[in-house]
């Protein structure tokens, strides 16, 4: 499990898009503060930014002509299993929209760039 730098978001091929997309709805669902060694940092943060970073991909793969279920752009909504949770959304802070994790470093573009690479996939920046 993976989140990309937010910036490879509308470069990604469909296979990768759409793998963060699940990745991401495992998360926002019962994966919610279940530890795992790549993602862990996203527990640190309130739970509004991993719907924005969501919200960041469901807009990217609707720009490609993908639908989404508009189930996932309510920011309560937790997956099948758990349904609508309002306990756990607090309202984003008035922080960039462009910044959703610090981890998403310059460092960290450039291993998500080797991942990339290491499955034959190589992107082409400028990545802003």
């Amino acid at each position: 499990m993976r989140l990309w730098h937010q910036h490879l978001i509308p470069h990604l091929p469909r296979a990768q898009l759409l793998g963060q997309h699940r990745e991401l709805c495992a998360l926002r669902g019962a994966g919610w503060g279940k530890p795992h060694r790549t993602v862990n940092y996203v527990f640190c943060y309130p739970y509004s930014r991993l719907f924005r970073f969501h919200c960041l991909v469901m807009g990217e793969m609707e720009r490609r002509g993908y639908e989404v279920n508009p189930l996932w752009k309510n920011p309560h909504y937790r997956g099948r299993i758990l349904g609508m949770d309002y306990s756990i959304f607090t309202d984003p802070a008035p922080e960039s929209r462009s910044i959703f994790y610090p981890e998403h470093s310059e460092h960290y573009l450039a291993e998500c760039l080797e991942n990339l690479a290491e499955k034959g996939i190589f992107l082409q920046g400028p990545f802003v």
